[in-house]
């Protein structure tokens, strides 16, 4: 009885907290009604929206700071270690001769770290979701990732050598693989709760808004991670304060912390602890099954994110083709992408509910094939393939908000982790077999027959959506 009145109690609560945002919708002029303005005025989603952007910030100033501390303490300070990277290098096959060869060599430990829980973990992270209460899960995460991080200082201290390395390195090899576990279980949280926070007819605006804020977060966290760790070690230097590049961590994650842990949301999980963990994890693969709109939006999301990991490869190609870039200026071509989704994102926040969810696949689908197509065509030419780049990047928009809508939208709540779970796993994978695929390919049959058969993969998926019955 007691446990039914806990649960009448919470579900009481999250009514009340909808009711506030449905009368604050109601209060909002109707050319906003499915705008960004609307889901930024919603105060519960607002926090949450803060804490993402100080997360993934602080995952991406994370990369940086490691490359950065394998630059200044293995590479430059401790030459003693080229012998045992010679070896390394010599069993992958890698040129080793100067000092950015011998920074990637290291700094591929640290992405393997960092890879291999998002490959396996998702699932099991899912299950935790839909077991414990989310908003726990997302500040014991960050908390939890702010507390790691400091102790990254400590790996430079001297010690005993490892395979050639100092202990240091290892550590951070370990640290980074914790890091990224921790990572996976606020993810599927994270993407649970956005539902929970934003009424169903304003959540395709609220994934517009995290897309945009997603890729502005990468642009930024990898492109001014440097200068302001660099700023931040000299700012406390000024004062007289060793090592302050290590507080940017543990400022971003405890601000993620802390924004989360203000939101009011009162949702206890389903007492499901009967179940063993493999048998939740079947009933989320059984909502795939089930569900034919959940199964279409999760095949388009691994088709579209395995053609942008292939376009990463690929840009270091179409950049040596360009007289003014070459290859190594490559970013550039994945910025203007970027650019085109945080474009994208926000048009479809404006203007994405008029139209049908499949529509926006479909043509966000047609786009890609064509800048494909068009990017071969052109191929060597920097204003078009800027541009094509640019439509590719809208492209990718047009069918990754609507699909993570539909997986919202169509999911039940009490499967919503493991579904999310279960999509980070199969996203991760489609991230990382074509980084490997696509640059073999190129190396044997050239860069135009691979855009053609990735504009091919894309044409399909479009062919799938039956544009014919929603035009």
């Amino acid at each position: 009885m007691n446990n039914h009145n806990i649960n009448k109690k919470n579900k009481l609560s999250d009514q009340s907290i909808h009711k506030k945002n449905r009368e604050l919708l109601r209060t909002s002029n109707n050319n906003e009604d499915s705008g960004l303005q609307v889901v930024l005025q919603l105060n519960q989603f607002r926090k949450l929206w803060i804490g993402q952007i100080f997360s993934q910030l602080a995952d991406k100033f994370y990369i940086v700071l490691m490359v950065y501390l394998i630059a200044q303490y293995w590479v430059i300070s401790n030459p003693d270690s080229n012998e045992a990277l010679a070896g390394v290098a010599a069993v992958m096959r890698m040129d080793f001769q100067t000092r950015a060869q011998k920074i990637t060599l290291l700094a591929t430990g640290i992405y393997v770290a960092n890879t291999i829980p998002a490959m396996i973990l998702g699932t099991l992270a899912g299950v935790g979701a839909d077991r414990w209460p989310k908003k726990h899960v997302m500040v014991a995460s960050n908390g939890l990732r702010a507390l790691l991080v400091l102790l990254v200082p400590l790996c430079l201290l001297p010690g005993p050598n490892w395979f050639g390395l100092s202990w240091g390195y290892w550590a951070l090899v370990l640290m980074t693989f914790l890091e990224s576990v921790l990572t996976q279980f606020f993810a599927p949280a994270e993407q649970a709760t956005i539902p929970l926070l934003v009424p169903k007819q304003h959540l395709l605006a609220a994934n517009s808004l995290y897309q945009a804020t997603s890729m502005g977060a990468t642009i930024v966290g990898f492109a001014l991670g440097d200068p302001i760790l660099r700023l931040l070690k000299q700012f406390f230097l000024q004062l007289q304060i060793s090592g302050g590049e290590f507080f940017l961590l543990p400022i971003c994650y405890g601000l993620a912390a802390l924004s989360i842990s203000q939101i009011n949301l009162q949702i206890e999980p389903k007492p499901n602890q009967h179940k063993s963990v493999w048998a939740e994890i079947k009933i989320g693969f059984q909502v795939l099954k089930e569900r034919p709109t959940i199964r279409r939006a999760m095949l388009n999301l691994v088709i579209l994110y395995s053609l942008l990991a292939a376009l990463y490869v690929l840009t270091i190609s179409l950049a040596s083709s360009i007289e003014s870039l070459g290859p190594t200026r490559f970013g550039t071509l994945l910025a203007t992408s970027g650019l085109g989704m945080a474009i994208g994102a926000i048009v479809i926040a404006q203007i994405g509910n008029f139209f049908s969810r499949r529509k926006l696949a479909t043509i966000g689908l047609s786009s890609i094939t064509l800048s494909l197509i068009l990017l071969g065509h052109f191929r060597g030419t920097l204003i078009f393939t800027l541009i094509f780049c640019g439509l590719l990047g809208i492209g990718a928009a047009l069918v990754a908000i609507p699909a993570q809508t539909t997986l919202q939208e169509d999911t039940p709540e009490s499967q919503r982790g493991k579904v999310f779970g279960l999509q980070n796993n199969l996203i991760n994978i489609s991230l990382s077999l074509p980084l490997v695929l696509a640059g073999t390919l190129v190396s044997q049959y050239g860069l135009i027959p691979v855009l053609w058969l990735l504009a091919t993969l894309a044409l399909i998926a479009a062919i799938l959506e039956f544009p014919w019955k929603h035009f």
